[in-house]
């Protein structure tokens, strides 16, 4: 069974102290059906239809329920305000659990029942993983995955695909990066999810710090919630930073255990499993103390910016007064970006005309570098920020990063202004 929304999905929340934290936590290919008469799928003349997969439960919920729910709110506010064109966008929410199987069963609901025009944010990278091959073969636009892999770019192999976070390979150069700038002479360790998530990032760090930079490297498994015996080999290692290729439960269990263990190395996550208010939720009480300084990656607007602002504003009225996080912020976005590219194809949109639009160059976003896609590349931001927690406020530190093959260097953020109330002109 699955759990659906539409337009509207109300944020699932997750809470406990450290203790509970660690108990609760222990507990295809088949070608698409042609669109009916023959017309573009998932558009009429009052509708554009996308849809989503996305843990509204399981263990990715923490957080993640939230994301979806915030593109939701972003795209009532964008209907309110005459949609794209004259089109409304009803954005469908299914639930898979951050578990592949349910994430293929719903994707063909979607793509097969629902006709929609695209699949949008995606999230996880072994659910998605899942399903890339599926959406390629039946030419279904694959929009903004909600995970930093490098699978999304390959536009040779998956034309229809799109990235939206940078990637695992850039956030582990960036953040191995200010950790040689900021703690030189540190023993830096890694301890990430055992797929091509946790490897991407050591790909990054290791991009950095050489191939014997990582003093020790541990993995987890989504389905095993006791990291003890890794956190303790970390300690054991003498490791002073741990970089965290998590997603946010494990964050903060790798933290919490820690706390246990009385060991406080300096923590560097990526964008994924490092929002504060998330994090917060979940180490209740001891959250302030064990996330004092706490380091991240990230390239979307910052605390501060104009973005935030509206953000902050659609949410009370059109997101039922949700908390408002970080995967706030990146649903938003990630809907924002949506719509720019919707407007972009043009009064008739079609799936080519939606991937020319991606490909012209021509489209901005609101991340901290403007927008990498190309004919060549379906990459969105090559580049990550520095967050720091101070006195629990997360925000940039003014150290950015660009990745490439070759090199690391230190850029300005250049976060574009708001216009048009951050609604695409049509």
């Amino acid at each position: 069974m699955t759990m659906e929304h539409r337009s509207h999905v109300h944020r699932v929340t997750a809470a406990a102290g450290v203790a509970a934290l660690l108990v609760a936590l222990a507990a295809c290919s088949t070608p698409a059906a042609p669109s009916e008469g023959g017309g573009v799928p998932g558009v009429t003349e009052d509708t554009v239809t996308i849809g989503t997969h996305t843990p509204l439960t399981g263990p990715a919920a923490a957080g993640y329920a939230g994301i979806s729910a915030a593109a939701s709110a972003y795209f009532e506010y964008l209907n309110d305000n005459g949609g794209v064109h004259g089109r409304s966008i009803d954005y469908i929410v299914k639930d898979d659990g951050y578990n592949p199987a349910n994430t293929q069963t719903v994707v063909r609901e979607l793509v097969q029942e629902d006709k929609v025009f695209a699949i949008v944010n995606g999230l996880g990278t072994p659910t998605h993983l899942s399903v890339i091959d599926f959406l390629n073969q039946n030419e279904v636009p694959d929009l903004f995955v909600a995970s930093g892999a490098s699978d999304w770019n390959q536009p040779e192999k998956y034309p229809y695909t799109f990235s939206f976070n940078s990637s695992y390979v850039v956030e582990g150069a960036a953040l191995a990066q200010y950790a040689t700038d900021a703690h030189p002479g540190k023993k830096v360790c890694l301890f990430g999810q055992d797929d091509s998530f946790g490897a991407e990032l050591i790909e990054g760090a290791e991009h950095v710090l050489g191939d014997d930079g990582l003093v020790a490297v541990e993995r987890y498994a989504v389905s095993n919630p006791d990291v003890s015996a890794q956190i303790g080999a970390l300690k054991t290692a003498g490791c002073e930073i741990v970089m965290l290729g998590t997603i946010p439960g494990f964050s903060a269990l790798a933290i919490g255990t820690a706390a246990q263990l009385g060991w406080s190395p300096m923590w560097f996550a990526t964008s994924v499993g490092a929002d504060y208010v998330t994090l917060s939720g979940l180490l209740k009480d001891a959250a302030p103390q064990l996330l004092d300084g706490f380091v991240s990656a990230n390239y979307m607007p910052g605390i501060s910016s104009d973005w935030v602002k509206l953000f902050s504003t659609i949410n009370d009225e059109y997101n039922d007064g949700a908390v408002f996080d970080g995967n706030t912020i990146y649903g938003m976005s990630m809907a924002y970006l949506f719509a720019e590219a919707l407007e972009a194809s043009g009064q008739n949109p079609t799936r080519e005309a939606l991937l020319e639009a991606l490909t012209s160059g021509d489209l901005t976003g609101n991340g901290i570098v403007p927008l990498a896609f190309s004919k060549d590349s379906h990459e969105a931001y090559p580049a990550a920020g520095i967050q720091v927690v101070e006195d629990g406020v997360q925000d940039y530190v003014g150290s950015t990063y660009r990745v490439t093959d070759d090199d690391v260097e230190a850029i300005d953020a250049a976060f574009p202004p708001v216009t048009e109330e951050g609604i695409p002109a049509n």
